[in-house]
């Protein structure tokens, strides 16, 4: 039963050393009296730069079941806020003068989207 658990971990050794890192980085700067937004900012930094955060999602995913449920309310949002942050930002460009950007950039937005979406498409079918 051990040797099964550690097969199936250890695909995810890197990111689980890596979370092991990052939980020892925050209860070190809580020990330290760091203040907490620094704290968050390093976490953030080490985490994106890192590949954690993705490491940690893969590793959710993998539950049955509720794991894909849950990468999928996770990740979601986030393509709604970027979305939501290229309107606003377009309402300020178009202000500005920017009509020609705006409008390159909405195309590539779009054909981000696009491509986001077929290679879900294709990953669910293999």
């Amino acid at each position: 039963m051990l040797s099964r658990i550690t097969a199936f971990l250890r695909p995810y050794k890197r990111y689980i050393i890596l979370w092991l890192i990052i939980i020892a980085m925050v209860l070190l700067g809580v020990v330290l009296g760091v203040d907490k937004k620094v704290i968050g900012v390093v976490v953030a930094l080490f985490g994106i730069i890192t590949q954690a955060f993705i490491g940690l999602l893969a590793l959710v995913g993998v539950v049955p079941i509720l794991g894909p449920l849950i990468v999928k309310i996770i990740s979601l949002p986030l393509f709604w806020l970027l979305n939501g942050i290229g309107y606003v930002l377009s309402v300020f460009a178009i202000k500005q003068g920017y009509t020609k950007e705006v409008l390159n950039y909405r195309v590539l937005t779009v054909v981000f989207l696009i491509g986001v979406v077929i290679g879900f498409i294709i990953g669910q079918i293999i």
